[in-house]
């Protein structure tokens, strides 16, 4: 099966990095005044697509109910914590789209012939910020085996990490790109996780 190929133009993305560098900085800024501020910024990838590719035209925003949302904040407590790790207990870190706002936006877009192709999210050298809460996770623009738990059963074709790190006082970026898993026949992690 061919490789289904990306395109969008350079500035599509510009508003994720400006937030994701806001966020970033006061999580840096943070770190040298003792306030421990975990960076997340998401945003959903709208386009069209035809058999062999995907255009991404803009970015939509919504909100997030990581710390608000019953059915959400069980299935962190649940299955995601001890699956992937004490680090993701943590509120602030992971982003949980707020469905209604999933649905409302699904339906504007739909209405002018566009799609939600899906994420992209954001990623930071939290190691070097707050070692203790990394546990020695060091992330990447690669997906993690939460991000690949979460893009499975998202069923989006298209997620996007946008990874932030300070090289030499300067923010730089990289964009990487993890496609679904194959599906299983089950949305939840094994009882044991490979991954712990």
């Amino acid at each position: 099966m061919p490789e289904t190929r990306v395109f969008m133009t350079r500035n599509v993305l510009d508003p994720f990095f400006e937030d994701a560098a806001r966020q970033y900085r006061r999580a840096w800024a943070g770190s040298s005044t003792g306030e421990r501020y975990l960076p997340r910024c998401w945003a959903l990838l709208v386009g069209d697509w035809a058999p062999d590719s995907m255009r991404v035209t803009e970015l939509r925003w919504a909100g997030n109910v990581r710390e608000s949302d019953a059915v959400v904040l069980e299935e962190f407590s649940d299955v995601i914590v001890p699956c992937f790790g004490t680090p993701y207990a943590d509120g602030r870190r992971g982003y949980w789209c707020d469905p209604r706002e999933l649905l409302e936006i699904t339906r504007e877009v739909e209405s002018k012939g566009l799609s939600v192709l899906g994420s992209v999210h954001m990623h930071a050298d939290v190691h070097r910020f707050w070692p203790e809460h990394a546990q020695g996770q060091l992330l990447s623009e690669c997906p993690t085996a939460m991000d690949e738990y979460l893009f499975r059963n998202g069923g989006w074709p298209l997620n996007m990490i946008g990874h932030l790190e300070s090289v030499d006082g300067q923010i730089t970026t990289r964009l990487g790109s993890g496609r679904r898993p194959p599906s299983t026949t089950s949305r939840r992690p094994p009882r044991r996780c490979p991954c712990i």
